[in-house]
């Protein structure tokens, strides 16, 4: 029996994840890949100096995101569920950082 693994698209990432990252920043939620990028990488300083544990890991996530930017397919589907992977603990994170503003 085979695995089959769901590819993340940049919708879904957006779906997930843009509410939670733009309350961090203080922003509108982003709509495209590179605002996306942005803002995580903006959450993961805040969150860093607020010592929230997994900061790190939105931080790499960034640092993937920017490398989709400019990546074809089916590359791109790989960076994107990689990134995905960084940002599975987006929720628990800001709930920590939104019980410390």
């Amino acid at each position: 029996m085979t695995t089959k693994t769901k590819t993340m698209t940049l919708e879904t990432l957006l779906t997930r994840y843009a509410d939670d990252i733009a309350f961090v920043t203080e922003e509108a939620p982003a709509t495209n890949l590179a605002d996306l990028t942005e803002q995580i990488s903006t959450a993961a300083e805040r969150l860093s100096e607020a010592h929230i544990q997994g900061a790190e890991e939105l931080d790499t996530a960034a640092a993937v995101l920017q490398a989709a930017e400019t990546a074809e397919a089916p590359g791109r589907a790989t960076l994107l569920n990689r990134a995905a992977r960084y940002l599975a603990d987006v929720t628990d994170i800001v709930a920590e950082y939104r019980l410390m503003v």
